[in-house]
């Protein structure tokens, strides 16, 4: 098995400190659309203006409590396997990533129809939670129900990690991705809450239609909706019996 040990020398440690900390504030450039990772280094970066959509799992430590463990792996990966799935199928999606049982997808959003497409992965990923479920049960393993949050604006993209090894990734740092967490938080966290909650921006740049199914939640400050596929609820409808 390939591994990434290598022993730590602090002297070459505080000197990647020193390359880090020392990087011209201009190496972080303004652009209208998500770059390539290949174009990222561990001293630039890429401040651009996107959409965050968060899908997180209500109360997953009950889950732990109830479940053992070759039976919330079945859960976990079911789970996963698919929301990446309906994700990555939006054409639109430039990154996945995976935060415990939260999934975050980052957009490339500069028009106004794909805010709108991203409203239609909310609703497939509400339809595969209830297909999901379905299963879960008839499989002797809890239900679970999901918040969705999404927001959009301005992000910064940077490649983070060590130097010199295959640890390394993309990160993604700014108020949208925060507030899509913090949207996700709310989304099903009561009764009065509905599953898929989307910022005031996010609402205002939708069509009338897709406005149409969402309404204002005062206690939250967005808006919120319980909203599915007809194709994917016409499937469980006519198997999921």
């Amino acid at each position: 098995m390939e591994s990434n040990f290598g022993i730590y020398e602090y002297r070459v440690s505080f000197e990647r400190l020193n390359e880090i900390l020392d990087t011209n504030d201009n190496s972080f450039s303004e652009v209208n659309e998500i770059p390539s990772r290949t174009q990222l280094t561990f001293t630039n970066g890429f401040y651009v203006n996107c959409s965050a959509l968060m899908i997180d799992i209500r109360d997953s430590s009950k889950l732990i409590d109830s479940h053992k463990r070759p039976t919330l792996s079945k859960l976990y990966r079911s789970y996963i396997s698919e929301v990446v799935a309906v994700i990555n199928g939006n054409t639109n999606c430039s990154e996945i990533n995976i935060i415990g049982d939260g999934i975050l997808g980052i957009f490339n959003t500069p028009l106004k129809n794909e805010i709108d497409n991203l409203i239609s992965t909310s609703a497939q990923l509400s339809s595969l939670m209830k297909t999901l479920n379905y299963k879960l049960v008839k499989g002797n393993i809890s239900e679970i129900q999901v918040g969705i949050g999404i927001d959009y604006g301005r992000a910064l993209m940077i490649k983070a990690g060590h130097k010199g090894s295959t640890i390394n990734d993309v990160v993604w740092i700014g108020d949208v991705i925060n507030q899509a967490v913090h949207l996700s938080d709310h989304g099903n966290a009561s009764y009065n809450d509905k599953e898929i909650m989307i910022s005031n921006v996010i609402y205002n740049n939708l069509n009338d239609y897709n406005k149409s199914l969402f309404s204002l939640n005062l206690n939250r400050g967005c808006y919120h909706g319980n909203i599915f596929n007809s194709d994917m609820e016409a499937w469980y409808v006519e198997n999921c019996k």
